[in-house]
């Protein structure tokens, strides 16, 4: 075996591991979160990128929302995964303030731009 192989098969061994290891960081983090809220209902949005609706699942236990993303990786042709860094599987929680009663039947969802708004209205 040539230097030059023992290098490259070094290196892809590195990267390989560092990908693995970047993409469950990104798997133990939770989804960046705000709550907001208005008279009439409370907002939780969710930082979603690259994500489709039938991705996503949302419920609400507890007095908080709760999300599963799970993201698919498009193929690429002509290209071989080098570096696999981007988490497939996200979760995210929000905690509504205490007190807060809601109508978690009524909630509603939208994916746009992005981001995951979760609606809940009051009660």
């Amino acid at each position: 075996m040539r230097f030059e192989s023992v290098g490259r098969s070094v290196g892809d061994a590195v990267l390989s591991r560092l990908g693995r290891a970047a993409s469950r960081v990104s798997e133990e983090t939770p989804l960046p979160v705000d709550v907001l809220e208005s008279e009439d209902e409370y907002l939780v949005v969710f930082d979603a990128p690259g994500v489709a609706v039938e991705d996503v699942q949302v419920g609400y236990t507890d007095g908080a929302v709760e999300v599963r993303i799970e993201r698919f990786r498009d193929p690429h042709p002509g290209f071989e995964m080098r570096y696999p860094g981007r988490a497939l599987a996200l979760d995210g929680r929000a905690e509504l303030p205490d007190g807060a009663d809601v109508d978690a039947d009524a909630a509603r969802a939208e994916l746009a731009d992005g981001a995951l708004r979760v609606f809940l209205p009051k009660t």
